[in-house]
């Protein structure tokens, strides 16, 4: 769990940053969004993989990999929801006030960008936990020492026929959290989308 929250804070920290930098300033735009590309084009497990593997299993080195895999795709949710914000017409009065760009940005189109990134982010904090189980499985992950649900399948795969057990709730407790995390995500984009059956 330690491990999904640091890489949903530290990858949401960063795909904001870059998300509505690159929707405000267009020259940054083509750049940040072509290296997002690049990282998005590659499977997200293998990509980890390489990371970790270049870095060393450490529970840092995990973190920092992660969360390398998955802001690109906080960035591009909060571009996306950032260009349309910068699009109205109170933004373009602010800007004819004279207003800072960091003003604009930070005060006027970052608060507006809260309800996808947290849908998002409850996404990121369902996968980086299954992807960092899976590390720790093929001993690419957390070390031994470290907790790590991926450990015990690990240390349960040898003895699955004479204590199933475990595996089978290490692996039970990963579906359950994932599932609820999902729900979470789910139930918060109703609740947040005015265009919901909530409303109806």
């Amino acid at each position: 769990m330690l491990v999904g929250f640091t890489v949903t804070l530290l990858s949401g920290v960063i795909g904001t940053i870059v998300g509505l930098y690159a929707s405000y300033y267009r020259f940054l735009d083509h750049i940040l969004m072509r290296i997002c590309d690049g990282l998005m084009s590659f499977p997200s497990v293998l990509l980890a993989i390489a990371l970790v593997a270049a870095m060393g299993p450490r529970m840092e080195n995990v973190i920092i990999a992660l969360s390398i895999v998955f802001f690109p795709l906080i960035a591009r949710v909060v571009r996306s929801s950032a260009i349309v914000v910068r699009e109205q017409t109170y933004i373009e009065a602010l800007k004819s006030m004279g207003a800072s760009s960091w003003r604009i940005i930070w005060l006027h189109i970052a608060p507006n960008t809260t309800s996808p990134l947290i849908i998002q982010a409850t996404f990121i904090f369902a996968i980086s936990l299954v992807i960092e189980a899976m590390l720790s499985f093929l001993g690419a992950g957390i070390p031994a020492p470290h907790p790590s649900l991926g450990n015990i399948l690990y240390d349960g795969k040898n003895v699955i026929t004479t204590a199933w057990w475990m595996t089978v709730f290490p692996g039970g407790a990963i579906i359950m959290i994932v599932l609820a995390l999902n729900l979470f995500g789910d139930g918060l984009r109703d609740f947040l989308d005015p265009h919901s059956n909530r409303f109806k």
